[in-house]
């Protein structure tokens, strides 16, 4: 694809921008397949490619300029507004929901935040859209003050943008370079986006992880549950569950799934998807994966691990040599750390391996590896 923001050095968030796609795919293939170049036997599956353009389901947008003249977008070197908001990688919803966005800003006289000046409310803008249309908005605000005009002006935002369900206020008072606050204000009746992927309908709360392009993640999910059922084990452990993709798509009659997240808004989806598909066996609770794994009195048969970048780390490992468990499912965002990890396991042969294109026009993608304990 084409981006003119990339063409005049406006933005150059996406590095491979312009390459030719197949060359993009082809040479995350190399990079991974070079990363875990030692395994021997390795059976690589094709990879997945994605859509080029408009597959971003989310978008984390920094609002600079003025109440009157918004910018909606990112920050120059100096700090200033750079509007994106015809980004081609966001979806076609999302991108038509900006422009509505900037007026409500300037009807409710809502402050862009000046990082150099360190004045200002608003931050960011959270934006996600759902399989089917619908949106989820969260304003990050540096605090409570103006929050009485956003509900005073919530119903015309509604009425001009009748796809967006889901409204909150992220407090986020510190001058600290991270995206939002811990505190949450609900503004709307409903309180989950509903993100319906393969035959699961996620539930995704304000501050819950989902993954930024659903059709890969539905990809991911499919694989997972592909090798999860060839196995057939009893039990399976979701460690870093989030909302409960891998866990709700591993369920199955006489199989007990449990899923472990540190978020407990993300708990609070994966349970009530759960209830809400009628699934038996399922378990999700609120902590950290290795605290969990250390503690516990027994291991289940698979478990499956879906790290942030840093991957699973040395302890996680450690357990893994040495419990029970015959297989693990990884799925990593960073190939690097995924290859430190598959070192510190040396019991574990791995003999499955996939590459999904999650980012597009960037360096970065997903990788599935299956392990099997070696006999």
């Amino acid at each position: 694809m084409r981006c003119s923001y990339f063409d005049a050095g406006t933005c150059r968030s996406c590095t491979h921008m312009g390459m030719p796609y197949g060359e993009q795919l082809a040479g995350k293939q190399l990079h991974c397949q070079t990363l875990l170049s030692g395994h021997t036997g390795l059976e690589w599956l094709p990879p997945v490619a994605s859509q080029e353009s408009g597959f971003r389901n989310k978008a984390k947008m920094v609002i600079g300029g003025t109440a009157q003249n918004p910018t909606i977008g990112i920050l120059d070197a100096e700090g200033h507004g750079v509007d994106l908001r015809k980004c081609g990688v966001c979806s076609p919803g999302l991108r038509a929901c900006f422009p509505v966005l900037a007026n409500f800003i300037r009807r409710v006289r809502l402050t862009p935040y000046d990082v150099p000046r360190r004045t200002g409310e608003l931050k960011h803008v959270i934006i996600t859209e759902s399989p089917d249309g619908e949106v989820m908005l969260r304003l990050v605000l540096r605090s409570d003050q103006v929050v009485p005009r956003i509900r005073k002006h919530l119903p015309e935002l509604l009425e001009a943008l009748p796809q967006v369900k889901v409204v909150s206020v992220n407090l986020h008072p510190e001058h600290k370079a991270v995206l939002e606050g811990d505190r949450e204000i609900l503004l709307t009746g409903q309180s989950t986006l509903n993100m319906r992927v393969n035959d699961i309908n996620l539930h995704l709360r304000p501050q819950s992880f989902f993954q930024t392009n659903t059709e890969m993640a539905a990809a991911l999910y499919r694989q997972g549950r592909e090798w999860v059922n060839e196995l057939a084990p009893a039990s399976v452990w979701d460690l870093y569950c989030g909302v409960g993709g891998f866990a709700l798509h591993s369920a199955a009659p006489h199989r007990t799934v449990t899923g472990i997240e540190t978020s407990s808004e993300a708990i609070v989806s994966a349970r009530i998807s759960s209830d809400e598909a009628g699934l038996k066996g399922m378990d999700f609770q609120a902590g950290d994966a290795t605290a969990f794994a250390l503690t516990s009195k027994q291991s289940p048969d698979l478990v499956i691990v879906n790290p942030p970048r840093r991957g699973i780390g040395k302890e996680l490992c450690g357990w893994l040599e040495s419990s029970d468990v015959q297989h693990v499912v990884y799925s990593s965002c960073n190939a690097q750390s995924l290859a430190r990890d598959l070192a510190a396991l040396p019991s574990f042969t791995a003999r499955r391996a996939r590459v999904l294109d999650m980012f597009p026009q960037t360096t970065h993608y997903e990788v599935m590896v299956l392990l099997e304990r070696a006999a």
